[in-house]
């Protein structure tokens, strides 16, 4: 595993032989502010969205150095995280161009009530932090791993079905509103025959549902069976891809989807978006799934303020939610006891804090176990079929 440089820079910064960029991203415009080499002004220039453009940028702002006799060795391009996502680093590092890609909230702001903010003023502002990560200085931004297009496509089923789920949830919920606004509290969406049922439903009142609203019911029903289908045809890739060839995220999906009490979807989940991470060891691990603490310590004061949620919400969710199931399936496993040592006879609120402890403590050993093979010998694991 590779030295984890995302906290700061571990190459020395020549800055006379370096150019170095940093774009304010829009949705019509960038704004690209450089720190160029022999030049005393520093260029900002608002380009249209385009990679062209920019790198035409470059090489004009490259020329202008070695016109003023600095030879430009190292060319480092930075910006903020964001809709644009990761296509402008890739395209940048395949023309041999150092990219980077800033962690929005870890970039220190000024706390003034009305702080003035416009574009050049982030730009100064991402190019003082950007400046301080390459001198190597600690705690001045927070870099994102640049993902390959591969590793970010394997993610996009899994976010499909979260996104998928949460729309059938809602139409279902509209379903039964719309039908307990008329006194109809005994019908169930998922059943096969809802439709059928949905021509004889009587209201309260003992009369048929009004014509809009059967037709709305009609049409919100279909809306949630096309939904249902698209989520088994995206299970059913699922099950073709933990069967199919062997690479690095099956190898960990299949690693994982044995232990009982952990299905498919979270196996993927967890492959998809931790285990291929190079994380640097355990405590980068529970960092990332957002399931460390946030301590408000000054002076003589010290309590907790819970979770820090500086991690991947979705890999915290779901963390908690499989610690619960964990307890179930997992009853004989020293993570299960240690649990209920701690919990027995207590109330409610120290049980949810100690599922918290729980889920870190499980993601930390589901990431051992995908990542090195160890497997607990208290583990139980679903036999081979």
């Amino acid at each position: 595993m590779t030295k984890n440089d995302l906290s700061r820079s571990f190459t020395a910064l020549d800055q006379d032989s370096t150019l170095i960029v940093v774009i304010e991203m829009s949705l019509n415009k960038w704004l690209v502010a450089a720190v160029v080499p022999g030049v005393e002004r520093h260029p900002l220039k608002k380009l249209d969205p385009d990679a062209s453009g920019l790198l035409a940028t470059l090489e004009s702002w490259r020329a202008e150095a070695e016109r003023n006799g600095r030879k430009i060795d190292r060319l480092c391009v930075a910006y903020e995280a964001g809709r644009d996502g990761f296509w402008l680093a890739r395209l940048l590092k395949a023309r041999g161009i150092e990219a980077y890609v800033i962690h929005p909230t870890s970039i220190p702001v000024k706390r003034d009530h009305r702080r003035a903010k416009t574009d050049r003023l982030d730009c100064a502002l991402l190019m003082r932090s950007f400046l301080g990560w390459l001198r190597g200085e600690a705690e001045q931004c927070q870099m994102v791993a640049i993902p390959s297009r591969e590793e970010e496509d394997a993610r996009r089923p899994q976010r499909e079905r979260d996104a998928l789920t949460a729309e059938r949830t809602r139409l279902v919920n509209r379903l039964k509103s719309g039908l307990i606004r008329l006194g109809i509290r005994d019908f169930n969406p998922k059943g096969r025959k809802a439709a059928e049922r949905l021509d004889e439903l009587k209201t309260a009142e003992g009369v048929p549902l009004p014509t809009h609203t059967l037709a709305e019911l009609k049409r919100q029903l279909e809306r949630y069976r096309f939904i249902a289908q698209q989520l088994k045809a995206i299970r059913a890739s699922q099950q073709r891809r933990l069967e199919g060839p062997d690479h690095d995220v099956t190898a960990m999906m299949r690693a994982v989807v044995q232990v009982v009490g952990l299905g498919i979807d979270t196996a993927e989940l967890l492959a998809t978006e931790v285990f291929v991470r190079m994380l640097r060891d355990e405590r980068a691990v529970a960092r990332y799934g957002g399931l460390t603490g946030a301590p408000d310590e000054s002076g003589s004061r010290r309590r907790e303020k819970g979770l820090a949620r500086a991690g991947n919400a979705r890999v915290r969710k779901a963390m908690i939610q499989l610690a619960w199931r964990f307890l179930r399936f997992q009853e004989a496993s020293a993570l299960a006891k240690w649990y209920r040592e701690r919990t027995e006879g207590q109330g409610a609120k120290l049980r949810k804090t100690m599922i918290v402890a729980l889920a870190r403590k499980l993601l930390i050993m589901l990431w051992r176990l995908a990542t090195t093979g160890q497997v607990p010998a208290d583990l139980a694991l679903a036999k081979a079929a």
